[in-house]
């Protein structure tokens, strides 16, 4: 085994560039389930936008806009941490407006 090279001749590491990096859709695979939202209930917390794990939730400016079916899985934590229950789960069959805003 050839011996580790010494900090100092490493080749530099490779760093992300947020434009440049690939977002995987994983809607063909969600769980079954999918999120919509009563926009009249919804306050504008953002408490869905913070907690998604997949940045499947849609802000215009900085307001709640919707969810973006190519990337959500389905996880349902963004019906969990909605404080007034404006987001429910609904089966991945049910037609739904654009983003799922009621």
């Amino acid at each position: 085994m050839a011996p580790l090279k010494p900090w100092d001749e490493l080749e530099p590491g490779g760093i992300v560039v947020p434009s440049e990096a690939a977002i995987p859709h994983t809607s063909g695979w969600r769980t079954g389930v999918k999120p919509a939202v009563d926009g009249a209930k919804c306050v504008n917390c953002l408490l869905c936008w913070l907690y998604c794990p997949d940045s499947a939730i849609l802000l215009d400016g900085t307001t709640f806009a919707g969810f973006d079916y190519d990337h959500c899985k389905g996880c349902e934590i963004c019906d969990e941490v909605c404080p007034v229950d404006a987001i429910e789960m609904v089966a991945e069959e049910t037609v739904l407006p654009e983003r799922g805003v009621r």
